[in-house]
């Protein structure tokens, strides 16, 4: 089986475009990719791109073709929609295309313009990602269902505010010296704690940002980059997909995601890796209870132990296993559409040796990315690995 190598990866800042449309957004982040990987346009067979709610923002579907010419291709392009898990499927998916012979260059990320939009706008547009008939017509919005989730976990397993707080600082702390990041500032424990209550126990630092925002990758064959002398040391190794019931009230636990876990136990099996193999990770902390249910899915802690991780120091830059050196979603920005395929350019970046976090994991090899849809109903999982 062909094996799929990263070539080039592209982003745009994340945080507040106002005078800017989303096909201006995805262009600057795949002429970023194709101008890093150094592979002509006209060798690019196909476009993968995630997108979730331009139907509702810039009130513009069909975007496949749209972005396509926009970046400068006249490839198929097929735009993929599975809420915030949108650029992560669009990866898999282009993953399979280059394994399975139909193509040995194709150009995959997402873009999501959602700054243009009033708070409560953009609040009602991303509650679509849950069961509307259940759920949004009872007034569930995203802050309380994942709510209801860190009080579901607490009740079963216990922690407390603190364990969550210390998770916003490390992720603001990783942020810092990434360019992309939306903020670039440190958050104290004590500010998180202080913030103000979005929906008990989640606070305002407990939620990451309405961003703007965009990413691409060059994935080639290993094939290609071996013709064309193309450097592309970092390989897509393992990928993995997992669904779960809609609505919250539906599943038999309201503090796991075996979405996540079933996606997490694929990519292993198909990457022949496994938990303790993984020495970094990028995973989808669109709240602080979210990389804590995350790291539990992914197998690195067992039910009830990942809560406290962030406070041990385990998953700090200075821990055994460093997660979100990009800032995550939290600190980084969530431009939905395009997170997942931002997970891969940082992990590309962390593991190649060019992010500004790469001396924190300097001989790491081994990375993952973990990119989940709604309150995890959906959720991709995919292993990277240094390769020479």
């Amino acid at each position: 089986m062909t094996s799929v190598r990263v070539a080039g990866v592209g982003l745009t800042q994340f945080g507040r475009h106002p005078d800017r449309t989303g096909r201006d957004l995805f262009a600057e982040a795949a002429f970023a990719a194709r101008a890093d990987a150094g592979v002509p346009r006209q060798d690019i067979e196909a476009l993968h791109y995630g997108n979730f709610m331009g139907a509702l923002a810039e009130h513009q579907a069909h975007q496949g073709p749209l972005v396509a010419e926009a970046a400068g291709l006249s490839c198929p392009a097929t735009r993929y929609e599975q809420a915030c898990a949108s650029a992560g499927v669009a990866a898999r998916q282009a993953i399979k295309d280059v394994r399975n012979g139909e193509s040995d260059v194709v150009l995959v990320g997402g873009m999501e313009r959602m700054t243009n939009l009033e708070t409560a706008e953009v609040t009602e547009s991303l509650a679509i990602a849950a069961d509307e008939l259940y759920e949004v017509r009872a007034g569930i919005t995203f802050p309380g269902a994942y709510a209801l989730m860190a009080q579901a976990y607490f009740s079963k397993f216990g922690g407390e505010r603190e364990d969550l707080a210390h998770i916003a600082a490390k992720n603001h702390r990783n942020a810092v010296n990434n360019e992309f990041a939306q903020y670039q500032r440190e958050v104290s424990v004590e500010e998180a704690l202080d913030s103000p209550p979005v929906a008990e126990p989640l606070h305002l630092f407990d939620a990451c940002p309405i961003t703007d925002g965009a990413s691409a990758l060059v994935l080639v064959s290993d094939e290609y980059a071996e013709e064309h002398d193309v450097d592309a040391p970092v390989e897509i190794t393992g990928t993995g997909q997992g669904g779960d019931k809609m609505a919250l009230q539906d599943r038999e636990h309201l503090a796991q995601t075996p979405a996540a876990t079933k996606a997490a136990e694929e990519a292993y099996a198909d990457s022949g890796r496994r938990p303790e193999d993984i020495e970094v990770a990028e995973v989808h902390d669109c709240f602080t209870i979210a990389e804590v249910l995350a790291l539990e899915s992914l197998g690195f802690y067992d039910p009830g132990e990942a809560i406290g991780a962030a406070r041990r120091g385990e998953t700090t830059r200075d821990g055994d296993r460093p997660v979100n050196l990009s800032g995550g979603l939290k600190a980084k920005g969530h431009p939905v559409g395009a997170t997942g395929g931002s997970q891969l350019v940082e992990m590309t970046r962390l593991l190649r040796g060019d992010h500004p976090n790469s001396d924190v994991v300097a001989d790491a090899e081994v990375g993952l990315t973990h990119n989940a849809g709604g309150t995890v109903a959906s959720a991709v999982v995919h292993v990277l690995e240094v390769v020479n």
